[in-house]
């Protein structure tokens, strides 16, 4: 993840959502990204349901739903942290709680306080590994699916210089 094109890349929040939403997977899965607040903090996700991503029981694809969540937490650590850290998606954990028979929607964030306590946990160059929840909720504020994902992340050497 930390050498990834959109950790490379300097765009305001906008332009970054612009740019995510025409990415291939997100397109070709009916994902789309609502919003990113302007610190990075923060990111809600939409799926709709398509017919071509639909179950055979006619309900959203639990491939969908992981895919609705996979790598935000990372890009919101890795747009927060600067290129001074290692971040990668390490581990994940899903577990279905309904069917999705319409569009879900999933909220990340990440506050002041959780971004201090990697910095903190890592200045030494040690690897840190916490493990951060989302909730993909249906229309009606129901939970769907909860998502738990554990992100790798350490300092690198030399991590003052690179800002």
């Amino acid at each position: 993840m930390s050498g990834s094109i959109w950790s490379k890349l300097k765009l305001n929040a906008g332009a970054l959502r612009f740019a995510m939403n025409l990415w291939p997977p997100f397109v070709g899965a009916g994902i789309r990204v609502l919003d990113i607040a302007p610190d990075h903090r923060s990111a809600k996700v939409r799926l709709c349901m398509r017919w071509y991503n639909r179950n055979y029981n006619g309900t959203q694809f639990g491939g969908s739903l992981y895919a609705m969540t996979d790598a935000f937490f990372a890009m919101i650590l890795i747009w927060n942290l600067g290129r001074g850290y290692a971040v990668w998606d390490k581990e994940a954990r899903i577990q279905y709680k309904r069917p999705g028979r319409g569009a879900v929607t999933a909220s990340f964030v990440l506050t002041d306080a959780q971004i201090a306590e990697v910095r903190a946990k890592t200045a030494s160059g040690e690897k840190f590994e916490p493990t951060y929840r989302v909730d993909v909720v249906d229309a009606a504020g129901q939970v769907v699916a909860t998502v738990d994902k554990t992100i790798y992340i350490r300092r690198l050497p030399g991590a003052a210089e690179l800002g």
